[in-house]
């Protein structure tokens, strides 16, 4: 029950749920500072300063804490991108929301790389479950495209469609900047993504404007 006592360790008297938390938050932060490989239910408990059952009985085994940890990892994301405030500018509430997404991604690169399965840990792999739980995320960008189109700034069309375009465009970029591939181009933030974004945004535009200054140029 998560309101009872836990006696694993992992700070005597703190409750089932708040022990549960700390390990996810220092699994979070092991998989920050020394990245994905370095995480196991040893390192984590000496860390915690308990015993390697606290994971077991707070998530089953390995399989189960990063289960957790992709589900905390889109909570965070979720969290980031609500965070952006609703103007009564759509495109603007849109490339703000990229930003944030992205600030995201650069905060927990190696947390990123395993909820999208680009990292792994242990011999665990991403389930449809684990897919699941990423849906919020992708509600929110579709909320941003309706918003759009109810405001007459974008051509009605599928939503889910559109924001399937945005996502794989925005998660496309941050892949690339997180494993430096995207390091061959000089201020890739500027010369890349926001050109990429404004030329897909101006795509699904009612009345595109000129090609300069862009949609999301300050």
């Amino acid at each position: 029950m998560t309101g009872s006592v836990d006696q694993t360790g992992a700070g005597r008297g703190a409750s089932s749920a708040e022990v549960r938390q700390r390990l996810l938050e220092i699994a979070a932060h092991m998989v920050r500072e020394q990245g994905a490989p370095a995480l196991s239910a040893r390192k984590l408990a000496a860390a915690a300063g308990t015993s390697t059952m606290a994971v077991y009985t707070h998530f089953g085994g390995m399989p189960g804490l990063v289960r957790a940890m992709v589900a905390e990892g889109f909570r965070r994301l979720f969290e980031r991108v609500a965070a952006v405030p609703v103007t009564d500018d759509p495109l603007q509430d849109l490339r703000n929301a990229a930003a944030a997404y992205r600030a995201h991604a650069q905060a927990d690169p190696d947390l990123y790389m395993v909820m999208f399965g680009s990292a792994t840990l242990g011999d665990h792999r991403l389930h449809r479950e684990d897919r699941i739980v990423g849906l919020d995320a992708f509600e929110q960008i579709k909320q941003f495209m309706q918003r759009g189109m109810a405001a007459g700034a974008l051509r009605e069309a599928d939503p889910a469609a559109v924001a399937a375009q945005w996502w794989t465009a925005l998660h496309g970029f941050v892949m690339l900047e997180l494993t430096k591939f995207i390091d061959v181009v000089d201020d890739a933030e500027d010369t890349v993504l926001w050109p990429l974004m404004d030329h897909l945004l101006r795509s699904l535009m009612v009345t595109p404007g000129p090609p300069e200054p862009g949609v999301f140029r300050q």
